[in-house]
């Protein structure tokens, strides 16, 4: 009996034992799963967080950049009487007139283009973002003057890609003036970014909404001279180097070339890059010399003129010589041949000069304007800096002058005659040019 007793006390031991253990790892794997629920659950709220914090901070970036450049990406007019406005503002006054669609329509030569097409027939929109860049009031006052010739300028951005799809939806546009970028070299040190948003980002946008247009658009739109960049070859060829660019805004431009380029060869887009050279006149931009030049001098402020180992000249072209090539570019633009995104055949690729072909020094331009103001003006000599500006350009124009008769015929006195003028009479100054 004792062995027998013996025998059951060592079962009861080993059971009570194996007990034991089981306990011990049902309680390790409860504790495990418990620690694997935790750690999930703090796995996803730590996620949630992170996403959280990344669209936030994503939409107070756009929100940000948006108030910088004084426009908004996420609202528009819309309703009824907004589309009416753009309908009306699209439909031609003479028959078998164009649909144009100016991009940067509150600038300075997308209001003057804007106002040349309306007159001669065409049904045009308009499209700005009003920013603060150089004074928006300048900008407003060109709206108020488009509106009176039935003008209609929406105010939005052309990344807003909901919004140009809605006008394109609306209205059966045969043809895009694409004139809306960041203009100026020296800007491009301060605020880099906002290059690459409008020039790149908003031409890519344009061009991707245009694509899948049926029927899709002829496009022209502006390039600049600054792509000959440390070209040094004179005149300025279509056919001469442009890799060469010496600033940032030069390169985002020389890029728009390329990507028209691909656009041209995969969707079948017809696309027209104008390359335009130092345009001045009446209503022009604040930040150009002559502009900035004329409002000095009248307000007894010295003037700084910049002076290089080369001369520093510039092919000045007059508002109504780049108006008349950008109609002309218009006219004589072929048809796209891609439909809803698709290529059906080869399409028109073309780039042109549109300048002046008399390059004039810049001390030349201070000599004009002081006979015009007749106020002597009082120059800072300073070697030209480093940020971008080239000391010389002159334009060959004989292409577009073969392909749709461009020639300009404005001299620089006389258009600098009528940009005071029109100077003196918009700031309501009294007279005392000559």
């Amino acid at each position: 009996m004792a062995s027998l007793f013996s025998i059951d006390t060592n079962k009861s031991t080993k059971l009570d034992r194996y007990n034991t253990y089981i306990r011990k790892v049902n309680s390790s794997t409860k504790f495990i799963v418990a620690s694997s629920k935790l750690l999930y659950c703090m796995t996803i709220l730590i996620s949630a967080l992170l996403i959280c914090s990344f669209i936030i901070n994503h939409f107070l970036f756009i929100s940000n950049n948006s108030n910088q450049h004084g426009r908004c990406l996420f609202s528009f007019g819309g309703g009824a009487a907004w589309e009416k406005k753009v309908r009306h503002s699209s439909i031609p006054k003479k028959t078998n007139g164009k649909v144009v669609l100016v991009t940067g329509a509150a600038g300075f030569v997308g209001s003057h283009c804007a106002l040349a097409l309306k007159k001669r027939g065409d049904g045009v929109i308009g499209i700005d973002n009003f920013n603060s860049y150089y004074d928006p009031s300048l900008k407003r006052a060109r709206q108020e003057l488009l509106a009176k010739h039935e003008i209609f300028i929406v105010e939005g951005d052309i990344n807003d890609i909901d919004l140009v799809n809605k006008l394109f939806d609306i209205v059966p546009f045969t043809h895009v003036l694409h004139l809306a970028a960041q203009a100026g070299v020296r800007y491009a040190m301060e605020n880099p970014l906002s290059y690459i948003h409008s020039n790149v980002n908003g031409f890519v946008n344009l061009l991707e909404i245009a694509k899948s247009a049926n029927p899709q658009p002829a496009i022209v739109w502006a390039s600049s001279s600054s792509v000959y960049g440390l070209n040094t070859k004179v005149p300025f060829s279509e056919n001469d180097r442009t890799d060469q660019p010496a600033s940032l805004y030069a390169a985002t431009k020389k890029a728009c070339e390329e990507i028209a380029h691909t656009y041209n060869h995969i969707y079948g887009l017809s696309l027209t890059g104008l390359r335009f050279f130092t345009v001045y006149g009446p209503w022009g931009r604040p930040d150009m010399a002559y502009f900035f030049f004329t409002k000095d001098m009248i307000q007894g402020k010295p003037i700084k003129v910049y002076v290089s180992d080369k001369e520093v000249a510039r092919d000045f072209t007059y508002i109504d010589d780049v108006v008349k090539g950008c109609l002309g570019a218009i006219d004589t633009a072929e048809k796209s041949t891609g439909s809803g995104g698709k290529k059906r055949g080869p399409a028109q690729l073309r780039v042109y000069n549109l300048g002046n072909t008399s390059p004039v020094s810049v001390k030349k331009l201070v000599a004009i304007l002081e006979n015009l103001l007749n106020i002597k003006a009082k120059k800072n000599m300073i070697k030209m800096p480093r940020n971008g500006d080239v000391p010389f350009t002159h334009a060959n124009v004989s292409l577009a002058y073969r392909d749709f008769g461009y020639k300009p015929t404005t001299n620089l006195s006389s258009g600098l005659r009528k940009f005071v003028k029109w100077y003196l009479s918009y700031y309501g100054m009294q007279a005392r040019t000559k």
